[in-house]
């Protein structure tokens, strides 16, 4: 008995082929273990309000709801995740992607099917053996299957390892496209509300200018101010109704880019959203991050996914050099007159095995190896690329959220300086002390600053969307009860998808 299942267990194991591919072995990140430390890096508290440790993990795993807490910028985001034409071109593609990897994972297996055949064929005399013309005819039915390859050397679970890989890259691919759509949403609504407040910020500029230069004119009419006095205080007019179309336009603009991201018109039943200089339109994110835990990000995975696929593509290529065998078998009935078909005795069988030795191609076998192993190098000189690039975007957000704060404080006490400077300067023109050169350079100095401090608040903003895409955050989405407070933990999780 053990001699009999002895043959059976080899050539079981001989049919089920193995695979040439290399053993996979993950690159070592190129990058260093830490993030940056320095002047520009500040380190925050330890525990972030809900008592966890500061942690990448913290960051990656929070919630787009949790952490854009602007209810306004939560609703665009919700509505472009089931909109985004995009989006849904990449979701297609991981559909795609999966079909593929069916597709060659079903050679794998035989094609079995069912055909039945009718041959009716006049011989003229003579080509007769009997001398005499002649009718033959034949009828045959039979299951089996035509040209299955033994996969011995692991050529077809080669290329369905490959097509594994790029479905997987697909899916992380689309999950990338997820995060990226969520921070560009973001990132517009923030553009959007800057460019409001500096409309805003110039509509009250040239009012104030308006009337400087009416109260110029009628001191110019009456002969107590120069001309040249009312061309400056034209000047400063003439500058802010400039700007005032420039973000009347920008405006517009900002709320077509929203159209398109989210994929409609913008609802008119947004909920109230938050000033661009509130508490609360963004969470904080957690520091002290080890770099490691930039493989969590989508596009460090997709890249990996490519490299595992290009590995196993070198096992189908060294494959190349070796025997193929194809089977071909059918069984069935066969007559000669349909009648006696499915009669006893009619039984039909054929099995025809072909073995294919490669003996000389030209060097092409040859050629293949060498391409799969030189897009292999190519795939890991991407990996390691992709890391890098993600250790450079996160260790950026982190100089940048470390120095803007204090920019800001130091722009708002500008401003302050400013306002103050024009409101004296602005006095003593008008009690004749002084000139109202000096006054007019007070206010553009003013509205500079101004315009500064919104920019440097957007920059701000926009570089906390940025390190929370940097660091893996956007693809999931938190709900949290209405009456638990921002300190509770979140309750159900779900990941979003069009």
């Amino acid at each position: 008995m053990k001699h009999k299942a002895l043959p059976i267990a080899l050539a079981a194991a001989f049919l089920a082929g193995c695979t040439l591919a290399p053993t996979y072995e993950r690159p070592e990140a190129p990058v260093a273990t830490s993030f940056p430390t320095g002047p520009a890096y500040k380190t925050p508290a330890a525990a972030n309000q809900n008592g966890a440790t500061d942690s990448n993990v913290v960051a990656a795993e929070l919630g787009w709801r949790e952490f854009f807490t602007d209810p306004r910028l939560q609703k665009l985001i919700e509505i472009a995740l089931q909109n985004n034409r995009d989006l849904r071109v990449s979701m297609l593609n991981v559909e795609a992607a999966r079909a593929q990897y069916q597709i060659q994972r079903s050679a794998l297996l035989p094609s079995v099917g069912a055909a039945g055949q009718a041959s009716v064929q006049r011989s003229p005399a003579d080509l007769s053996s009997s001398g005499r013309a002649g009718i033959s005819r034949s009828y045959q039915v039979g299951v089996g299957f035509t040209s299955y390859e033994l996969d011995l050397f692991g050529r077809i679970q080669s290329l369905k390892d490959q097509a594994l890989e790029t479905y997987l890259a697909s899916e992380d691919t689309a999950k990338a496209a997820h995060m990226t759509l969520v921070s560009e949403v973001a990132t517009a609504y923030l553009t959007w509300l800057a460019d409001q407040e500096l409309l805003k910020l110039t509509q009250d500029t040239l009012k104030s200018q308006q009337s400087s230069y009416d109260l110029t004119k009628r001191s110019y009419e009456v002969g107590t101010a120069s001309g040249l006095d009312l061309r400056q205080a034209q000047t400063p007019v003439d500058t802010a109704r400039a700007n005032f179309a420039q973000y009347t336009r920008q405006v517009a603009q900002d709320e077509n880019a929203l159209a398109l991201l989210i994929g409609q018109p913008l609802p008119a039943d947004l909920p109230p959203g938050r000033p661009l200089d509130g508490q609360g339109l963004l969470a904080d994110l957690p520091a002290g991050l080890p770099s490691d835990l930039l493989l969590r990000r989508p596009d460090v995975t997709a890249a990996e996914h490519t490299l595992k696929g290009a590995n196993a593509n070198i096992g189908a290529a060294r494959a190349a050099f070796f025997p193929s065998i194809s089977l071909t078998a059918s069984a069935g009935t066969a007559s000669a007159s349909l009648s006696n078909l499915f009669k006893g005795g009619q039984g039909a069988w054929s099995f025809a095995p072909t073995i294919t030795l490669p003996i000389f191609a030209g060097g092409q076998n040859i050629a293949n190896l060498d391409l799969a192993k030189v897009q292999k190098r190519i795939e890991i000189a991407n990996y390691e690329k992709s890391i890098q690039t993600a250790f450079r975007e996160v260790s950026d957000g982190l100089a940048a959220r470390g120095t803007l704060d204090d920019q800001i404080a130091a722009q708002e006490s500008l401003v302050k300086a400013s306002d103050e400077s024009y409101k004296l300067s602005d006095m003593r023109y008008r009690r004749g002390v002084d000139s109202y050169l000096n006054a007019l350079v007070a206010q553009r100095s003013l509205y500079a600053s101004q315009q500064t401090l919104i920019a440097t608040r957007l920059a701000r903003w926009t570089n906390l969307v940025t390190l929370y895409k940097a660091l893996g955050g956007g693809w999931e989405e938190h709900s949290v009860p209405a009456n638990a407070g921002g300190a509770s933990e979140p309750t159900a999780s779900a990941a979003s998808s069009s």
